[in-house]
C-alpha cells in the first residue's frame, strides 16, 4: 500500500438503505493568494502545505472507508493528470474525474455531479467539498457530517457553519435560526450575510448567533436537483445537457463544451442556498481553515519557541511571529516580526502578516505586465512526468526532463530547433525516424531538426535526462504531435 493511501483519516459514517455517501470534490480554484507556490498551472489544492499530503489528497482521505462511495473530482482540463496521478498515489482507484471544458463556478459543477449520481440513485446523498480546505478535528468532522446526512434524507439542504474564532473579514457568515425538530444538532438558516466589513464582523462575532460559511454542503441529489430547477432553472437545463453529451477520455468524463459554455457562472451559494425554503445549518467546530492565504498557513504551522514557522532551509534569526519557506536556496530572516518570506526557483515574495490578502494585487500585476510568474512556474507537469529549464540563452535552451516509469511522450517534431537528451538517471528508449535505440545512464543521442522522435521510460525508476535545444525558436507551441497515448492534439 502506498504511503499516501488514506487510512486513519477516513470518517466512519453510518449509511441506511439508500446507499453510500457520495464525496464530491470540487478543485476549480488557482489559489493566486498562495502565490508565488500556488499558480495557476499548479494551484494550492495540488501542494503538500500542512502535511505530507497535497491538500486535495486530504480531502479526499476524509471521504474514504466504511459509508462512502468513490469520489467525484471536478476539475479543468489543464488539471486532470495531476489529479489522476495525485488519487494514484494514494490508492484511490474508484475517483470519478469530471473535466469541465470552462470554469462556471460551484453551482454548475456540483449539479453536474448530482446529475451524473441521479442516473443510479437520486436519493444518494452527496457531500460537497471544496479540494483546499483544511479540517484538524476529525472526529467532530464525523460527528458533524452525521447530523447533515440525517437531515439531507429528510429532504434539507444543508450546509456546515464553523464558530469563528475571531471578526474574519475574508468569509462569508451564516445567521443561525432555531432548532429543527427531530433533527438533533440541526437549525434552520436565517440568512446569509455577505463577506462583511469590520465592524459588521466585529458585531456578528458578539451576537454569537453568526457562523462562519464553510462552503461545505450536504444534501441528496434529488433535493438539489429539484431546488435547481425552482431557483435556477438556466443552470441545470444547461448542466442537463452537457451531461447528457459528455465523454468518455481515457480515464476522464468531459462535459460537452457548447452547452456547459453556455451555463450562468454562479456559486451555488447565489443559486440555490440564499433562496431556498429547504436551508439548514450544523454548526460545528472542526479547526477549519479555508487555507487561503500565508498568514493562514502561519496560523496552522508548527510554531518554534518565538512564534515562527519554517519550511525547507530557512534560518531564523532574532526574528518572531514570522513565516518562511524556501523551495531551494538558503533563506535568513532577521530582526524581522510578523513577516511572511517564501522563496521558490523563480520568485521571492516578502510581506508583513497582516497584508497576506494583498498578494493577489500582485499576480493582478504580474497579469497585466503578461509575466508568465503569474500563472506557471519553472516547472511543468505533463501526464507523463514534468520538465523544468536550467539555462534559457540566445538560441539555445536547457531543460531537466523526468519521466515517471512506463509513461512515454508523444511521437512528435519540430521545426525550428534540434535537441540533444543525455541520460542522467534511468534507462531510456527513444525513437528515431526509423530507429529505435536503449539509452543508459551517461549515454546521449542527437535528435536533428525534423526527425520524428518519441521518449518512453521502460524501466522501473523515474528517468531523468538533460535536454539541449538550439535553433531559431524554441517555445512550447514548435510541437507537432503524430500520435499520443494521452488524446492531446
Amino acid at each position: 500500500m502506498n504511503s499516501l493511501a488514506p487510512t486513519s483519516s477516513a470518517l466512519p459514517v453510518a449509511h441506511g438503505a439508500t446507499g453510500r455517501i457520495v464525496p464530491v470534490v470540487l478543485s476549480g480554484g488557482s489559489g493566486t493568494r498562495l502565490w508565488p507556490v500556488s499558480r495557476e498551472s499548479y494551484p494550492k489544492q495540488f501542494w503538500p502545505l500542512i502535511s505530507e499530503r497535497s491538500l486535495i489528497q486530504e480531502t479526499v482521505a476524509r471521504g474514504r472507508g466504511e459509508g462512502f462511495a468513490g469520489p467525484i473530482i471536478v476539475c479543468n482540463e489543464g488539471h486532470r493528470f495531476i489529479v489522476a496521478e495525485q488519487m494514484r498515489l494514494m490508492d484511490v482507484p474508484d475517483a470519478q474525474i469530471l473535466l469541465e471544458p470552462v470554469g462556471r463556478n460551484s453551482a454548475p459543477a456540483i449539479a453536474a455531479a448530482a446529475l451524473l449520481v441521479a442516473e443510479q440513485d437520486p436519493d444518494a446523498v452527496l457531500w460537497m467539498m471544496a479540494a483546499d480546505a483544511s479540517i484538524v478535528d476529525l472526529p467532530a468532522l464525523s460527528r458533524a457530517l452525521q447530523a447533515a446526512v440525517t437531515a439531507a434524507r429528510a429532504g434539507r439542504f444543508v450546509t456546515f457553519g464553523m464558530k469563528p474564532t475571531g471578526a474574519e473579514t475574508g468569509y462569508g457568515y451564516i445567521e443561525v435560526g432555531a432548532r429543527l425538530d427531530g433533527l438533533p444538532d440541526v437549525h434552520a438558516v436565517a440568512g446569509f450575510v455577505e463577506k462583511p466589513d469590520t465592524a459588521r464582523a466585529v458585531a456578528m462575532l458578539a451576537a454569537g448567533d453568526y457562523l462562519w460559511n464553510s462552503g461545505m454542503f450536504v444534501f441528496t441529489a434529488a433535493t438539489l436537483l429539484a431546488e435547481l430547477a425552482r431557483h435556477a432553472p438556466e443552470v441545470l437545463t444547461a448542466v442537463r445537457a452537457a451531461v447528457a453529451g459528455r465523454s468518455q477520455d481515457l480515464d476522464f468524463i468531459r462535459l460537452a463544451v457548447e452547452p456547459f459554455t453556455a451555463c450562468p457562472n454562479i456559486s451555488l451559494d447565489y443559486a440555490v442556498a440564499e433562496h431556498t425554503d429547504m436551508a439548514a445549518v450544523v454548526p460545528a467546530d472542526l479547526g477549519w481553515s479555508d487555507v487561503g492565504s500565508w498568514s493562514a498557513l502561519w496560523e496552522l504551522g508548527g510554531k518554534d519557541g518565538n512564534g515562527n514557522v519554517t519550511l525547507g532551509d530557512v534560518v531564523m534569526e532574532g526574528s518572531t511571529n514570522c513565516y518562511g519557506r524556501s523551495d531551494g536556496i538558503v533563506t535568513a530572516v532577521v530582526g524581522l516580526t510578523d513577516v511572511v518570506v517564501v522563496v521558490t526557483e523563480d520568485a521571492v515574495l516578502a510581506m508583513h502578516r497582516d497584508r497576506a490578502q494583498d498578494v493577489k494585487k500582485v499576480v493582478d500585476t504580474l497579469r497585466r505586465n503578461k509575466r508568465p510568474e503569474a500563472v506557471t512556474h519553472n516547472r511543468v507537469y505533463r501526464p507523463w512526468g514534468f520538465y523544468e529549464s536550467l539555462i534559457h540563452g540566445n538560441r539555445f535552451q536547457v531543460k531537466r526532463i523526468v519521466v515517471t516509469p512506463g509513461a512515454r511522450l508523444s511521437l512528435q517534431k519540430h521545426f525550428h530547433r534540434a535537441e540533444h537528451w543525455v541520460v542522467v538517471a534511468g534507462s531510456a528508449l527513444v525513437t528515431r525516424d526509423s530507429e529505435v535505440v536503449l539509452l543508459r545512464e551517461n549515454e546521449s543521442i542527437y535528435l536533428p531538426l525534423g526527425c520524428v522522435h518519441r521518449l518512453e521510460n521502460p524501466g522501473r525508476i523515474p528517468l531523468t535526462l538533460i535536454e539541449v535545444q538550439s535553433g531559431s525558436y524554441l517555445g512550447e507551441d514548435d510541437i507537432v504531435r503524430l500520435e499520443d497515448s494521452y488524446g492531446r492534439d
